[in-house]
Formats: structure tokens, sequence, C-alpha cells
């Protein structure tokens, strides 16, 4: 039977479970990661940071650091490319990951304890954007589809409040096409059940143009752009600076 992609699916992931820990766990976060490089996924994170930046150049009042929220971090991976990019054009990025999962905290920590401009917060994310105080850029790579509409709204509304340049989200195009070629990745890759499970239904919780434009106009976003990117998914930036 075709799958069915027009409508967001609300099948939860095994990976929303926040108490999850162990060796599946982590193999399934170091597998994402992989996928993720492997494909390009990370690029399209980086090329919105480099968009932010570019835009934020030609302001008098460009920060020297940068602080950077990475939402959902898992194991950190976009944060250490991130660090590198830094080194290697000699910029002072400040990086904080943020998952709700000590278990990956922990395990981000550890991948990343030679990169010394990178930390970690484990905390609830509707909580951390309720307190004081703002980044520069947050990020949501592959995060978001974890959510539901009314809960994404809550999250857009409140990452505008505390990003000084934008917002840059990076997730997946919702696709049959997609769903089946995942199919062939696990097979090549070998994934285990969890990660072959999870990451169908993650392309079921995805987005299609229209439900990425729909946010825009219900949080009154007047500056975006949205754009579809190799390995089916969308980049949407989204500046905060005037």
């Amino acid at each position: 039977m075709f799958v069915n992609t027009d409508k967001r699916s609300d099948e939860p992931e095994i990976m929303d479970n926040f108490f999850m820990k162990g060796e599946i766990l982590k193999d399934a976060l170091d597998k994402i990661a992989s996928i993720n490089r492997l494909l390009g996924g990370n690029k399209v994170t980086l090329q919105g940071v480099e968009t932010l930046l570019n835009e934020r150049a030609y302001s008098n009042n460009a920060p020297k650091e940068i602080r950077i929220l990475d939402v959902g971090c898992g194991n950190g991976d976009m944060l250490r490319v991130l660090a590198d990019y830094a080194l290697k054009n000699n910029l002072q990025f400040n990086l904080v990951g943020i998952d709700a999962n000590t278990y990956t905290i922990g395990h981000a920590r550890q991948l990343s304890k030679n990169y010394p401009n990178i930390s970690y917060l484990c905390a609830d994310i509707f909580n951390e954007i309720e307190q004081p105080g703002s980044y520069d850029v947050i990020l949501c790579t592959l995060t978001l589809h974890h959510f539901k509409d009314p809960e994404i709204l809550k999250l857009m509304n409140g990452f505008r409040n505390r990003a000084e340049m934008g917002i840059i989200v990076n997730d997946l195009h919702r696709s049959a096409i997609a769903y089946y070629l995942f199919l062939a990745i696990c097979f090549v890759f070998r994934l285990n059940k969890m990660s072959k499970d999870d990451g169908l239904v993650s392309i079921l919780r995805g987005f299609k143009k229209d439900d990425l434009l729909y946010y825009s106009r219900k949080l009154n976003f007047k500056k975006y752009t949205l754009k579809w990117k190799w390995a089916f998914r969308y980049q949407w930036i989204i500046p905060t600076f005037n």
C-alpha cells in the first residue's frame, strides 16, 4: 500500500521518551548524525548561519562573539561542525546545545570534550524559551517535526523573542519518495529497529511547503526565506534583526 503523506502524522517516536538511555540510543544518535552528514544535511544549517552572518555583517552593531543555540542537539554533531567552521574562518562562536534527555546530553559532552566553546544544557525547551537572556542565532535541525502544530507556533514565537539575529530551521520534507528512499538507507546502513521505525515516523511528521508557509502567516513573519534542499528537507531562515 502506498504511504499517504497528505497530512502530518501525530504518531510518537521512540526517541521522544526523554528517559531513554543505553547503547541502542547512542547508536541511533550517531547513525542519525552520520547519515545527516553524508546526505549534506549539516550544510543546509551551515549555509543558513552563513546567510545570517553575511546579512548582519552590514550592520554597525554586529557582535564580535556569536552565541548560537542548537535545539534538540542530539549527539552535538552540528555544534562540532560549527566549531570547526568558526576555527577555520577566524570567528568567535559560543555554542550551546539543548536536549531534554540526560543520557543524550552526556554522550554529546563526551564527544565534544575537545571543543572548549561548546556547552550543553539538559532542559525542556519550552521552559528555556521563557528564561531571560538571548542568543544571536537559534538552530532547529531535524527537531521541529517532533512537535505538533500548536507547539510549533509556541516554539517559533519563543525563538523569535530570544534570537537577536535569526532562526534557522532545517527539517524534513514529508514525501512518499523520501519515505521509500529511507527504507533503502536503512538496509545500506544496517540501522537498528528503533532508528528505522523512528526515521519513517519522522518523515511522516515532516513538512510540506504549505505547512511552513502556514506557520509563517500565523506568526506574522514578514521577512523569511524558504527553500527546498537535498536530501528532501526544507531550509527556513527567519532574520530577527532590524
